[in-house]
């Protein structure tokens, strides 16, 4: 008897890297005319909301993924969760960014840490912070009936940040212990930092810890296409463990437009095995 074909692998376009040449509520429709039916973006809340919700219904798009408010962004904040003294900013973002996800059926929300300064005893109390911080909103996201994640972000694209390694991300979900709180594994980041990607693959996938994956050549950040990772064997991984979850497009395209670059992605679904 054949082994049942495995589930196609469902591709998220990430809306904040993807189309960029389009203004950012017209990539809505460009992400639906090359086929997408999940989308992912970092920041709504820039954005109307019921202009947001409008262009997911007219393009027949699910919103899978977003990042709450991270602070000030402009004044070089990258999230609040593992600040001290900032609590209550924290709890307020979280607050607004569930009810947005309420309003756009959006069921993950991830919550970033925010920049560390490497001193002693201020990663400690960043941490403690961090944790107390996430269970709070893991509590939260459960009355919500929504999703929060957390995504370890290598300290090359983004020196200072307070979580950077797979191994301290699953810890902190294990020890927290709720399933309303998940790892966003970005596998471009994971094979910056961790490398080893099949066996850190084969450990996380299984554990249910992971929520959301999301891909990029190595070291370029382009499509998954090219660089160090071996794609075929990362999507036959991806399948073989049988994973059904989103895989967010988190790249920068090489091409003036991200159209011209989704040969990877055609092929992929020509062969039966991607949406």
């Amino acid at each position: 008897m054949s082994s049942p074909r495995p589930a196609p692998l469902r591709f998220a376009a990430n809306l904040s890297w993807l189309y960029t040449e389009l203004p950012f509520l017209d990539r809505f429709a460009a992400a639906a005319r090359d086929g997408f039916t999940g989308v992912e973006c970092l920041f709504p809340h820039e954005h109307p909301m019921e202009e947001v919700s409008a262009r997911l219904r007219e393009n027949g798009l699910q919103l899978v993924l977003f990042n709450a408010e991270p602070g000030d962004w402009a004044g070089g904040e990258r999230g609040l969760a593992g600040l001290p003294g900032r609590e209550a900013d924290f709890r307020r973002v979280v607050n607004e960014a569930l009810t947005r996800a309420e309003a756009l059926g959006c069921p993950r929300v991830h919550l970033m840490a925010g920049l560390c300064a490497d001193a002693p005893g201020t990663r400690d109390r960043a941490w403690a912070t961090y944790e107390a911080n996430l269970a709070w909103a893991a509590g939260q996201a459960q009355a919500a009936g929504h999703v929060v994640t957390i995504e370890p972000i290598n300290p090359r694209d983004m020196p200072g940040y307070l979580l950077n390694r797979q191994a301290d991300a699953h810890a902190l979900v294990q020890r927290i212990g709720s399933s309303h709180l998940q790892v966003q594994m970005d596998l471009y980041h994971a094979q910056i930092v961790d490398g080893d990607l099949t066996t850190h693959l084969r450990a996380a996938l299984p554990s249910g810890r992971v929520g959301h994956l999301q891909v990029a050549a190595v070291p370029d950040r382009g499509e998954p296409d090219d660089g160090e990772l071996n794609w075929p064997w990362v999507w036959d991984e991806l399948q073989r463990l049988g994973w059904s979850g989103w895989i967010g497009c988190e790249y920068r395209p090489r091409q003036s437009s991200a159209h011209d670059g989704l040969g990877w992605l055609r092929a992929l679904r020509d062969a039966g095995r991607a949406i």
